[in-house]
């Protein structure tokens, strides 16, 4: 009788849920994946091009609606057709045989703004913007791509093959800049663990030089990295999908620079002392040298050379930044004249400007204080903060956290390191980007409460245009809930940046249960005051069925200084972390809106993770979801599992004390995994291998694997589906 009492409860608990999912606004899974949902945060794009004028685009607009504007910020209320968008589409279909009804944004612009490539069934096409038509320059069964003009815009670079490829504008005619590409020789494009880890998912494999006469370009040798496997189950003989991936503690990729001279078709090999990583090059104003940085196996030590562009000898070391745990890679390098540059560097243990003689020898730190540059957009691991340097001024233009964690700001000094000012007005966090002559910068900001707005500003911080208004009609009408920030101290008293979202009938005399959202990798933190998008409106449905929504950020993951990212040397995603997230939790547990027995967690990738360790080395939580986990470090790459754990064979004891395989038999509360098959980042072998460890301990757990899907699902299908599955899971164990 108890039992069909029980389930009759149940029933309407579930049915009742359900109805409040729909009942508000349709606020519903389906529809956070429409058009409609994602145009509430979006905004113009725009392209500065040389002559300090600005090409813009409304990606909001149905395709066949959108049009390019040429935005001239010294009459900024006339906006002109780039081109004729109408003949550049009628152009492009006759040559497609197909019936396009408009324009995306393009892979590129030259500098002028006078071409624009485009890439269409594999093929490179030029759009002739004076005329509005195109052309096709390549017709290839193999596909071309990363295609760039040089900087003259006079010819187009492109990798097909594996091979490094240019087309003359002027003469209609390709040339072979390599022919060694195979497999796993590489001219130009990246290796997995390159356009991952170190230039963030970019295929930048080829720097044109200033002067348009030379090419650098990375040459590698994968040949003896080790492999994965995925099986692709839709012929009716699966497929066998191979990638190259190194291992945490086994060989990376051979990788080498070669400098090729366009005129004569001659490559010189760059001529370094040993090194485990090439980092980054950059091209002197000079273009007689490239500057170089390389890094150590253990990533301890990052140095920089110049490099001469017609032997490929090696002028000079520059210097070598050091770190006792490892060199965060950045690209805030920047030319002076006189021979001096600018660069970033954390040895004071903050990301602070420092300005260097040519041959390494320090001048004066720019920035200074307990607190940190910090980019504004882009993956969390990509590093530039400066937007402008304005040589006749001696000023700096860089975006920093030096006013909050949780924001970000535009800001000016001088070279001297004096009289360091704050722009940007409004709170928020704020993307930056400067015209060529730094007079004027257009500003994508928001605030946790209001989607973006795009402005255009003087460089004195003064508004000249309104592009973008926020779209607050819909927000409203849906009474979407947002982010109450606010501070969470640990145990040491160190206060952890937090927000909470509560239902809009919230009774803090009531118990409710808590959902705790977590990333955790060092530097990454969740907790912003800006607008969170899809995953705002996500949320929104849990509140409307009941839960609340918290996140906080450990302090490693915080990105307030390096020496705070330190603390997770030799123990990533380890017990030293779930310290402070066990402290967070019972801070939380301690409300008595909170009920202190219905907590749950989730989180993807490195959130995963973290997800596992929770669940596994604590006893805090009731239900957990893990998407895409890292379960042992010796199922990563090198270049990220190694950063702070090192090898496999240089710290074991970190790998046991961090390996959630080994913990899975403790797994505390209801798990739900989730991973893709065809994941090329965290291999699914991570959760094969937990989920074994589960088996053979009797422990019942829920599973959802993706067929095919990659680390980040991008059809719509299956994201609608995880969502779903996720509430669903809620439901059941929350």
């Amino acid at each position: 009788m108890n039992n069909f009492k029980n389930s009759i409860f149940v029933l309407f608990f579930l049915s009742t849920l359900v109805f409040c999912q729909d009942s508000k606004h349709d606020l519903t899974v389906d529809w956070i994946h429409t058009d409609e949902a994602k145009s509430i945060a979006m905004v113009h794009r725009y392209i500065w091009l040389e002559n300090n004028t600005a090409v813009i685009y409304d990606p909001s607009k149905p395709l066949e609606e959108r049009d390019f504007k040429i935005l001239d910020p010294d009459q900024p209320d006339v906006l002109k057709p780039l081109f004729n968008i109408k003949k550049a589409v009628q152009s492009l279909n006759e040559i497609l045989d197909d019936t396009l009804d408009g324009l995306d944004w393009p892979i590129s612009f030259d500098s002028k703004g006078e071409k624009a490539l485009y890439n269409f069934e594999g093929d490179i096409f030029l759009l002739n913007i004076e005329k509005s038509t195109f052309k096709k320059i390549t017709n290839t069964l193999a596909e071309e791509k990363s295609s760039r003009f040089s900087p003259d815009g006079k010819n187009i670079a492109y990798i097909r093959d594996n091979n490094l490829f240019t087309y003359s504008i002027l003469t209609n005619r390709e040339k072979t800049l390599t022919k060694s590409g195979s497999e796993t020789l590489l001219n130009g494009t990246l290796s997995w663990v390159y356009w991952e880890e170190i230039f963030g998912r970019q295929d930048i494999g080829f720097w044109w030089s200033h002067d348009s006469k030379y090419i650098a370009f990375l040459e590698t040798d994968e040949s003896m990295v080790t492999k994965m496997h995925y099986v692709d189950f839709r012929p009716q003989e699966p497929k066998l999908i191979t990638q190259r991936y190194p291992k945490t503690g086994t060989n990376n990729p051979m990788v080498r620079i070669g400098l090729i001279d366009i005129k004569r078709k001659k490559t010189k090999w760059a001529q370094l002392e040993p090194y485990e990583y090439i980092c980054r090059l950059k091209w002197h104003p000079d273009n007689n040298r490239l500057f170089v940085q390389t890094m150590s196996r253990d990533q301890r030590e990052l140095d920089a050379f110049y490099v001469d562009r017609k032997s490929g000898k090696m002028l000079r070391k520059i210097f070598t930044e050091k770190d006792s745990a490892w060199v965060n890679i950045n690209d805030d390098l920047y030319f002076l004249d006189g021979d001096k540059f600018i660069w970033q560097s954390e040895r004071d243990g903050f990301a602070h400007l420092y300005q260097f003689k040519d041959n390494g020898q320090l001048i004066n730190q720019i920035t200074q204080g307990e607190w940190a540059l910090r980019s504004s957009g882009g993956p969390f691991w990509l590093r530039q903060s400066v937007q402008a340097i304005n040589k006749k001024s001696g000023k700096i233009y860089f975006t920093a956290m030096k006013e909050s964690s949780v924001e970000r700001h535009l800001y000016s000094v001088d070279l001297a390191g004096k009289n360091i000012k704050k722009i940007s007005k409004e709170k928020g966090v704020h993307s930056i980007g400067c015209s060529p002559n730094g007079e004027y910068y257009f500003d994508k900001f928001s605030d946790s409460k209001t989607p973006p707005k795009l402005y255009l500003h003087k460089i004195s911080g003064e508004v000249v245009k309104v592009i973008d208004k926020p779209q607050l009609d819909l927000i409203v009408d849906m009474e979407l809930q947002t982010p109450e920030l606010f501070t969470i101290l640990t145990r040491d008293g160190f206060p952890m940046p937090a927000q909470i979202l509560k239902p809009a009938d919230f009774d803090e005399t009531n118990e409710y249960p808590l959902i705790y959202h977590v990333y955790g990798g060092p530097s990454a933190p969740t907790v912003f005051n800006s607008w969170q998008g899809s995953s705002l409106f996500y949320d929104n449905i849990l509140l409307r069925n009941g839960y609340l929504v918290v996140r906080f950020d450990h302090r490693s993951a915080t990105a307030i200084s390096k020496t705070l990212e330190n603390r997770v040397n030799f123990m990533i995603s380890g017990p030293i972390e779930m310290e402070d997230i066990v402290d967070g939790i019972q801070w939380l547990k301690s409300k008595g809106y909170v009920d202190p027995n219905r907590v749950g967690i989730w989180g993807w990738s490195g959130g995963g993770s973290f997800t596992l360790n929770a669940m596994t080395n604590t006893s805090e939580f009731k239900a957990g979801i893990s998407g895409a986990p890292v379960t042992d470090w010796h199922y990563y790459d090198t270049k990220w599992g190694e950063f702070a754990m090192k090898r496999p064979q240089d710290n074991p004891e970190g790998y046991e004390k961090t390996s959630f395989v080994k913990s899975a038999k403790n797994l505390n509360g209801r798990l739900l995994l989730i991973h893709g098959t065809y994941d090329d980042n965290v291999h699914p072998q991570n959760s094969w291998h937990f989920i074994d460890e589960l088996i053979k301990h009797d422990i019942m757990f829920d599973m959802m694997f993706y067929p095919m899907r990659m680390h980040g699902f991008k059809d719509i299908p299956a994201q609608i589906h995880r969502q779903k599955k996720m509430i669903e899971f809620w439901k059941n164990y929350l």
